[in-house]
């Protein structure tokens, strides 16, 4: 067997309403997928999905280029080939051997795999839109982003008055809280919400001893991407109770091994669509201690590109039983989602993948006492407070997204932002549009 051709498509998935206003801050482009086909001499079809913006490896020329006219089963467990194209060679090879794909990668250890509804920092109000949606999905665990500029404490009493007490929240700081002094009380202040699970790199990982007090001082377990610290490192300072794996297939087969010999659980976070779901259902199928809930993000988009949609039953989704992934994709809606091919080239021209425009957002953190820090993206914000130069926490801040009105005013700050970085301010309200009256605003750092 042989592969004799990769057709790569570039799609566009609108994510759901809600979705859409909460992500445009910050993961606005996650809705762009390359889809790899792969046909062999024997008339097999296998497919993979990439998300073109969040990936541990894209799809390269050179890849495909090393794969055409090869065994696909030679090459399927090379994860320097990128995401899509390594799912779409254990699908056709699956199919070709009429064996699912978790019969490719080890040992079955269960029938149905954990996963988790997954949102990026947003209000209270919209967490706990998402949650009920959740609930109503069959889902029973929430993956979070809490920030310094949303009240978390306030975020997550909202979700637990709209959710029964068995649905579990994960916490993923970023180590956007700073160092175990300032987290400690944060986590203290949520411990009396039973629905929090889990706290996700709380602090910055490498900080050994920070992580080691902060793990003593609480009472919930605390997960961190596999290799930082180092395995040994983890294993002798014991700074985490379990791990966030992620990769090629056999970067996370690896990992997946070295937490069992560990006696650490972990997630698998794969972000993707319909196909990325059900490959790390295989995955998980196989990996013994794979028992925390999976991060895909499929829940982002309004269709999964595939005929039959994932079922979601007490937060867990069947391994398919089929030959390969044992889903069909939904080519009716890969031709009404695609990208024209003049578009892609566009950006090809210029090396690049393709992208949405950036929404033109001013991100201003508005604080009780009347102060406010402005930043041109979210993004902004990771290292502004990774650094300290603002709280960690504090009661009753939020966010308000200023959207570009035309005005000079709102173009002149956010073109000092792009310049500068963010900007310390007095709060005196939103930006009015053209025909509002302008307010003055003299910045400060």
């Amino acid at each position: 067997m042989k592969v004799v051709d990769i057709e790569r498509t570039v799609v566009s998935v609108p994510m759901t309403p809600r979705q859409q206003r909460i992500s445009e801050r910050e993961v606005y482009n996650w809705n762009i997928f390359e889809l790899c086909k792969v046909t062999t001499d024997t008339g097999h079809v296998g497919w993979g999905e990439t998300v073109l913006h969040y990936t541990w490896a894209r799809v390269t020329d050179q890849a495909v280029e090393r794969v055409k006219g090869k065994s696909p089963a030679a090459l399927m467990n090379d994860d320097t080939l990128g995401a899509g194209l390594q799912m779409a060679l254990f699908d056709v090879v699956g199919k070709i051997l009429e064996v699912p794909v978790y019969e490719l990668m080890g040992t079955k250890v269960r029938d149905w795999t954990p996963i988790s509804w997954w949102s990026i920092d947003a209000s209270p109000e919209d967490w706990a839109a998402e949650a009920k949606d959740a609930v109503k999905a069959g889902y029973t665990s929430f993956k979070l982003k809490p920030r310094p500029w949303w009240d978390i404490v306030a975020q997550v009493d909202a979700i637990s008055k709209v959710v029964p007490p068995h649905f579990k929240l994960d916490l993923d700081a970023n180590a956007t809280w700073q160092n175990a002094a300032a987290a400690i009380p944060i986590v203290k202040k949520l411990e009396k919400y039973g629905n929090v699970a889990m706290l996700e790199s709380p602090i910055p990982q490498g900080d050994v001893l920070g992580n080691r007090r902060l793990r003593a001082a609480i009472n919930r377990p605390i997960a961190m991407h596999f290799g930082s610290p180092s395995y040994i490192t983890n294993a002798r300072e014991e700074v985490c109770d379990g791990y966030v794996i992620s990769g090629g297939q056999s970067t996370v087969i690896k990992q997946g091994t070295l937490s069992a010999e560990a006696q650490l659980p972990f997630w698998l976070q794969l972000v993707g669509n319909g196909l990325t779901s059900i490959w790390a259902a295989h995955l998980g199928a196989v990996l013994t201690h794979g028992t925390w809930p999976t991060i895909t993000c499929m829940n982002l988009f309004s269709h999964q590109l595939l005929e039959k949609r994932i079922e979601i039953v007490g937060g867990y989704q069947k391994v398919p039983d089929g030959p390969g992934l044992g889903v069909e994709v939904d080519e009716k809606a890969v031709a009404k989602f695609r990208v024209p091919d003049k578009k892609v080239r566009k950006f090809a021209d210029e090396g690049k993948p393709y992208n949405h425009p950036e929404p033109r957002i001013i991100n201003s953190i508005v604080y009780p006492d009347g102060s406010c820090v402005h930043m041109s993206g979210t993004l902004q914000g990771y290292g502004y407070f990774g650094k300290g130069d603002g709280p960690a926490y504090v009661e009753g801040v939020k966010l308000v997204a200023q959207h570009d009105n035309g005005t000079k005013e709102w173009k002149k700050l956010f073109n000092r932002l792009k310049k500068d970085g963010p900007v310390r301010d007095r709060w005196s309200g939103p930006f009015e549009s053209k025909k509002g009256k302008k307010k003055s605003r003299k910045s400060k750092k």
